[in-house]
């Protein structure tokens, strides 16, 4: 009980010594949130924020040199996500697997076709959260499809089993939301998932306004994972940029006038005009008035140079 607490906290990045500290203040049979809620009031931080936090010292290049040793980018798996312009992801396993099982069965395979889309877009940091006893054998009253997958997904350090044991024949499982949340939450990623998580929104402000605006839902279609094109709304950004750390602007493209030649409408046009890309958009009604005006100019000046000859 000990090693898998350890190894699992050492996966969520805590150092070695302050798991065994809190570990030996609570007890080894302690449950998992309790150890996390005391490592968060003890004020350890996982590994990567500490990196994060402390300011990386100055580095002299040589000249010619557009960039440092070719092995620095691969020293970690947050360092290099770190630099990337792309966000974490942190994926719902159970609301995926329900989602593709059409809430009958814990598909999968759902779970291994959004990682493939986040994967092809070049995410670097995946992590899908499943509850632990869904490695066990399924039953007729919780039926699992592809279970192998999961093995696969573990394998390669992208699933994380949230914790889950048996006190006198009954199941005690951990609440894997507050880990989906809390790991999206300090990584500033993104939760794909279909749920709103209204609880730990009414629980914390800080993770109200992170789920409002963090929340990538999804459809199936067709064996396809589709999340939309705009995730916060019509107004709100595109799916580009709201899983970009750098979101990207789009130029205005402007929408040539119906009427091109004819329109009487002038600077008070809101459409393209090509034929006069220098010339001031004045109104027909404007432009008369201009003309009259150089005209009513030009014969004053005459009239003037009459008088003085």
């Amino acid at each position: 009980v000990h090693q898998s607490k350890l190894d699992f906290f050492c996966k969520l990045g805590y150092g070695k010594q302050d798991i065994c500290k809190v570990l030996e203040n609570l007890g080894q049979e302690a449950l998992e949130d309790d150890v996390l809620k005391e490592l968060i009031r003890m004020g350890s931080k996982p590994q990567a924020l500490e990196s994060q936090a402390q300011p990386s010292p100055l580095k002299l290049i040589a000249r010619g040199s557009c960039s440092a040793s070719p092995g620095s980018k691969w020293l970690g798996e947050d360092e290099s996500d770190s630099s990337d312009h792309l966000r974490p992801i942190v994926i719902d396993g159970s609301n995926v697997a329900m989602s593709h099982g059409n809430k009958e069965v814990f598909s999968c395979w759902g779970i291994q076709l959004a990682v493939d889309w986040f994967r092809e877009r070049g995410h670097k940091y995946i992590k899908v959260f499943v509850p632990l006893w869904r490695k066990e054998p399924p039953r007729q009253d919780s039926p699992i499809a592809d279970q192998h997958i999961l093995e696969e997904l573990e394998r390669q350090s992208i699933l994380v089993y949230t914790p889950s044991r048996k006190v006198k024949g009954k199941r005690v499982v951990c609440y894997d939301d507050r880990y989906i949340v809390k790991v999206a939450y300090e990584k500033d990623g993104v939760i794909v998932s279909n749920d709103h998580y209204r609880d730990l929104q009414n629980e914390n402000p800080e993770w109200k306004w992170f789920i409002e605006q963090r929340l990538l839902m999804y459809s199936f279609v067709s064996n396809r994972f589709m999340p939309p094109d705009d995730p916060l709304g019509r107004h709100g950004p595109t799916l580009s940029n709201f899983l970009s750390k750098k979101p990207v602007l789009p130029e205005p493209k402007w929408q040539p006038c119906p009427y091109g030649k004819k329109c009487t409408y002038g600077n008070k046009c809101k459409f393209y005009h090509p034929e006069r890309p220098h010339q001031a958009q004045l109104s027909v009604a404007d432009e008369l008035r201009a003309k009259i005006k150089v005209s009513l100019s030009l014969g004053k000046e005459e009239e003037q140079r009459n008088h003085s000859l």
